[in-house]
């Protein structure tokens, strides 16, 4: 009897590397989803992602987790984090590692300052471009396992 494998291999990548322009278009695009966060506009900040949206997390305990939100469980889940009537402000420190043209993983450093206090957080996001637009389709931070949710 023979057996039959089958083999995938990864299609050819040439290291793509960004252009000034990439890197400036994708500048102004935080810059755009900052301002909205920033004003508690989370419908403008939903049009700005491509749906369903992945999110990633751990908890206390060191446990991962993986789910999909669609629209209205995300305006749900950062309805109470960004309309919340406080007074927040952002500062974000973002390195983007482009996949290819239109995939890029971006670490951010941030500091968040909601009613005067400091909050530092490392998060991910991957951004994907669609229809000549770019949009956030994965999150990835820690210690929102034991949110409700």
């Amino acid at each position: 009897m023979t057996q039959s494998r089958s083999r995938m291999t990864p299609p050819a990548d040439a290291g793509f590397v960004p252009d000034a322009a990439a890197l400036a278009e994708l500048d102004e695009w935080f810059r755009h989803y900052d301002a909205l966060a920033e004003a508690g506009d989370v419908a403008g900040t939903a049009d700005l992602a491509m749906f369903p949206l992945n999110t990633v997390t751990d908890d206390a305990a060191g446990e991962g987790s993986a789910r999909q939100l669609d629209r209205a469980a995300y305006l749900e889940m950062m309805g109470g984090l960004l309309a919340g009537g406080g007074d927040l402000k952002m500062e974000s420190r973002r390195t983007p590692y482009f996949l290819t043209p239109s995939l890029v993983v971006v670490f951010t450093e941030a500091e968040f300052t909601i009613d005067g206090e400091r909050q530092r957080v490392r998060y991910a996001d991957l951004l994907v471009r669609s229809g000549g637009r770019w949009r956030f389709q994965t999150m990835v931070q820690g210690g929102w396992g034991g949110q409700p949710g």
